[in-house]
């Protein structure tokens, strides 16, 4: 038995002293086809407090909690594939709150027990994870794969091997299951994936984290080319008649870089996860959702500064709205991401009736036509100018990369970063980005320069800053890369793209950042 794989099973020891029983009737359970149904233990911090962040983080975090052993088969092409049988699992929620309930659905191809060790991703004195909660060992069971649907949807309708009630305890924030199979003999492996949801409250907080899992989903290929990006000839279709259901386990990540930490877990370890890392190591004040809860404004107008991160190009319509209302009403934006808010992806509800489980592609948002750019499809919706609400627009096409160069080295958001006009952050603009600005009263550019798109063709690229109407501020970054530049957390890889690739951590985005963050809470 590996050290890793050991260490597991010490854990459980420690965590389920008085759970054990009910972890074996829980398995007994599942095997005669009934839910185990869990509610974790209460931790110690209390979710009323404004320090809740970093009281979460001060507690001890987790030696061992990365993807050890992976594995997928391959592509019919025989190349590398995208999915791990031997252990996959999916969520019947993007984002669930205490209180509630979330169905964990589990396969394992051959039927093997497993054990499932839930963490909280943050700081945690730089180890990156806290675990919260184990249950195991559960009895797995290979289930089918689901057929395929219209629009190409596989829609998986697999039964839960357990329900996890949140306590009203944990601390909003992204949380990773690690699916362990239990080897049958000394001379079998053990094999591991992910899993991944999102902890949501209603507390009012300075920072609301949105995670980009639209986009997520929208590159997942599980099984096998049935991303939104495959009709079934081309594996970088980009048109209609298209869908993607959360109901089925995220596969191996698809784009720019092999990252062992994405299978089952989306873009997060890849985007989102350096930026969430650096956030609690500061103690910033922060709080998570999915896209799919900013359908409404409610949830945003309760925080000081909505942040849209990495990766964030399929949106809702009513997303739009509702950021335009947050920050009519005065919160502040801030889109470290690129190619953002550049799909119309409208939710739909599962086969079964659960809202927001499946997107297709729509149409486009109105930058690009707003630029004399037409769209190859003839797509059935065109959705508000993105420029309006960011400050600067897609491009397209759009792929590749370049440093981050200063034009306006007196700008406030600058303070103490030490830069001058025409200083560069190298390899910071990436792989996707936005391009020209949009006219917004008072909007400014921070940042420009020039991408080769493919590593070999010059794009014009600029990073803005407007004013909101009641002293809050909408920047844009202009860039997939901007986390990168914050922070490298463990398990975590640098990406690379069309002969570009960005540095890792740097004071001066560092500085920048701080400095628009205390600005957007008023600091």
């Amino acid at each position: 038995m590996s050290e890793s794989f050991g260490n597991c099973m010490n854990v459980t020891r420690r965590n389920l002293l008085t759970g054990t029983l009910a972890a074996s009737v829980a398995s007994a359970m599942h095997q005669h086809g009934a839910i185990a149904r869990r509610r974790p233990p209460d931790s110690n911090v209390s979710s009323n407090e404004r320090d809740l962040i970093q009281k979460e983080n001060s507690l001890p975090g987790a030696t061992d909690w990365q993807l050890t052993r992976v594995r997928v088969i391959n592509a019919p092409d025989g190349g590398l594939g995208y999915r791990c049988p031997w252990i996959e699992a999916y969520c019947s929620k993007q984002s669930v709150a205490a209180g509630e309930s979330i169905n964990i659905m589990v396969s394992t191809n051959p039927p093997r027990k497993f054990m499932f060790e839930i963490l909280r991703t943050g700081y945690y004195n730089g180890r990156g994870a806290r675990l919260v909660h184990t249950v195991g060992p559960l009895a797995g069971r290979t289930q089918t794969d689901p057929e395929i649907g219209p629009n190409r949807l596989r829609e998986c309708r697999w039964e839960p091997s357990l329900e996890l009630e949140i306590p009203e305890t944990w601390t909003s924030g992204v949380y990773v299951g690690r699916l362990t199979t239990m080897p049958q003999s000394s001379d079998e492996l053990y094999w591991q994936s992910y899993v991944i949801f999102v902890v949501k409250d209603n507390r009012p907080a300075d920072v609301l984290f949105q995670c980009s899992d639209n986009t997520w989903q929208a590159y997942n290929r599980w099984p096998d080319q049935f991303s939104l990006y495959d009709d079934g000839n081309n594996p970088w279709y980009v048109g209609p008649d298209v869908g993607v259901s959360f109901d089925r386990p995220y596969g191996r990540y698809r784009q720019i870089y092999e990252n062992p930490q994405s299978l089952g877990s989306g873009e997060f370890f890849c985007w989102e996860f350096p930026l969430s890392y650096w956030l609690e190591k500061h103690g910033y004040d922060v709080t998570y959702c999915s896209n799919s809860d900013m359908v409404s404004p409610t949830r945003g107008l309760q925080c000081k500064t909505f942040l849209s991160v990495g990766h964030d190009e399929y949106w809702d319509v009513r997303q739009y709205h509702s950021v335009k209302q947050m920050i009519d009403q005065g919160v502040s934006a801030l889109f470290l991401s690129g190619n953002a808010v550049n799909g119309v992806t409208p939710f739909q509800a599962s086969r079964d009736g659960r809202r927001n489980r499946i997107i297709t592609r729509a149409g486009r948002f109105g930058g690009l036509a707003a630029q004399g750019v037409e769209s190859r499809h003839d797509f059935p919706m065109t959705g508000p100018d993105e420029g309006l609400l960011m400050g600067a627009r897609n491009v397209s096409p759009v792929n590749g990369g370049g440093d981050w160069t200063v034009t306006r080295a007196d700008h406030w958001i600058f303070e103490g970063v030490g830069v001058k006009n025409g200083d560069s952050i190298p390899g910071l603009v990436g792989w996707e980005y936005h391009g020209a600005p949009a006219k917004i009263s008072g909007l400014e550019i921070v940042a420009e320069g020039t991408a080769l798109r493919g590593g070999v063709q010059p794009q014009h690229w600029t990073a803005t800053i407007y004013p909101g109407p009641k002293g809050n501020f909408v920047f844009n970054a202009a860039t997939i890369f901007w986390a990168q530049g914050l922070s490298s957390p463990p398990g975590h890889m640098l990406p690379w793209s069309h002969w570009s690739r960005p540095h890792g951590p740097d004071d001066r985005v560092q500085r920048i950042t701080h400095n628009l963050l205390r600005r957007a809470m008023g600091v």
